[in-house]
């Protein structure tokens, strides 16, 4: 009985994914390569508050909710939401995890990716 009573607490804190694994998780499944995902959720997780983090990623849901190709999330869509975050630092700070974990250059990007570049 005892060992059930700590293994479940234990077990309870092990499923729990960080943020840096949801946004991970949630980038793969738009279609991003897993070690640039992982880089931007860890860059992501280290540069924005939780509040932050919880607002983008109710954005980015509805965003895709509405997106008629909801499998493809391109930089330039990324960006888009994080530009609807009434915080300028977010979408600052995804523009720099994009450039910095390579995924500018790996996705479609119109004029937001020369800019990013620079």
């Amino acid at each position: 009985m005892r060992l059930f009573i700590l293994a479940a607490p234990i077990a309870a804190v092990a499923a729990c994914a960080t943020p840096s694994e949801r946004i991970s998780d949630a980038l793969v499944s738009y279609g991003l390569a897993p070690a640039q995902a992982q880089c931007v959720g860890d860059q992501l997780q280290r540069n924005l508050s939780l509040g932050q983090l919880q607002e983008l990623g109710r954005l980015a849901r509805t965003y895709r909710e509405q997106d008629p190709n909801p499998s493809q999330l391109g930089t330039d869509d990324l960006i888009r939401v994080a530009g609807q975050v009434r915080d300028i630092r977010v979408p600052l700070e995804v523009g720099k995890a994009a450039a910095n974990c390579g995924v500018v250059g790996s996705t479609r990007l119109g004029l937001a990716g020369a800019f990013l570049k620079v």
